[in-house]
């Protein structure tokens, strides 16, 4: 097992480190690359892995992280790396239309927290602004991130929701998502653009993603509910790897590439707080009972076209528990994963 990263920048080097295929679907494209909705959890570490993908085979295409940018301190880790930044607010229509011309655009943008009531801000970011960035990007090779929650709930015993499998999204933000995945199958078939959609659940870095939940709460005492008994996670190093890997499977309407990407295992919640809690020589506080079904996701097929992840879930739970007890930095935004009713 390797030793845990001991710093962010650390973090940030094993999270955007290419792998040899990545450098192989970048030799394929031509143009530069822009990431539309770079300013959240996983734009960070996916434009540095372009960035320094590109640098290793020696190629000039720039590498554009577009985002509101709210927080200047955030914009310029991107810009010190190399990356060019560009102000936007992709939900108005004006400011889409003169988004720079690329040769694949990877889209991240999304609205999950704090929309339980709001379901008119759920329509806006989720089907409206997709829509408008998905015309914008006509005929351009596009990944689009969306969530395994697009899926009904299933068992353990059914090892997780397949690509061929209809989905079924149960709660607002759920069905929100299964329109921003309309809309770019929509932009597709009337304009032939290549697309790949990722189906995620749920990636982890050592700051947050849902081992960090469960870890932060055995580590301060607090009970951890088991009602949401199960789950997949994998290493964002390996989701976003998987991710811009996928643009070579992009292919239009009738046709596109769906692709879960998520870890191999199944865990148990409660057996992972358990462990948790043996490593931090505390007791793990169980509440409730497992339900009978879960989000759930079987990324076979992204396995088996990328290889299986290159931190495993043991790796990964060992390297949460060392970032947590030392107090490093998370960054304070919880994945309620354990949510069951789609609100959040």
């Amino acid at each position: 097992m390797r030793p845990p990263p001991q710093s962010i920048a650390e973090l940030d080097e094993r999270a955007s480190a290419p792998s040899p295929g990545l450098l192989d679907t970048l030799r394929s494209i031509e143009g530069d690359l822009v990431i539309a909705g770079a300013g959240g959890k996983m734009g960070f570490h996916l434009s540095l892995m372009l960035r320094r993908g590109l640098e290793q085979i020696g190629k000039k295409s720039r590498v554009v992280a577009v985002s509101r940018f709210g927080d200047g301190s955030v914009r310029r880790s991107f810009e010190v790396r190399g990356i060019d930044t560009l102000t936007a607010d992709l939900t108005d229509p004006d400011t889409t239309k003169s988004l720079p011309d690329a040769g694949a655009l990877y889209y991240l943008a999304g609205r999950k927290f704090g929309t339980s009531d709001s379901p008119e801000i759920l329509e806006l970011f989720n089907e409206t602004m997709p829509a408008l960035v998905a015309e914008r990007y006509a005929g351009t090779p596009t990944v689009a991130l969306s969530t395994g929650c697009v899926y009904p709930f299933v068992t353990p015993e059914s090892g997780g929701s397949k690509e061929s499998d209809p989905i079924g999204p149960q709660g607002d933000y759920a069905v929100s998502c299964a329109g921003r995945e309309r809309a770019f199958l929509d932009a597709s078939a009337r304009h032939g653009t290549p697309l790949s959609l990722i189906r995620l659940n749920y990636s982890v870095d050592l700051r947050y993603g849902v081992l960090v939940d469960l870890a932060v709460k055995v580590h301060a005492g607090q009970p951890v509910d088991v009602t949401m008994g199960y789950l997949n996670c994998i290493w964002q190093g390996d989701a976003i790897d998987h991710t811009i890997r996928s643009l070579a499977l992009a292919a239009p309407e009738p046709a596109p590439c769906l692709l879960n990407v998520t870890g191999p295992r199944t865990l148990r919640v409660r057996e992972v707080a358990e462990w948790f809690a043996h490593r931090f020589e505390k007791e793990a506080i169980i509440t409730g009972s497992e339900a009978e079904t879960a989000w759930l996701n079987n990324a076979a097929r992204s396995h088996q076209l990328f290889g299986p992840p290159r931190v495993p879930e043991e790796e990964l739970m060992e390297w949460v528990a060392d970032w947590i007890a030392k107090g490093r930095p998370l960054l304070g935004k919880p994945t309620h994963f354990e949510v069951r009713d789609g609100k959040y």
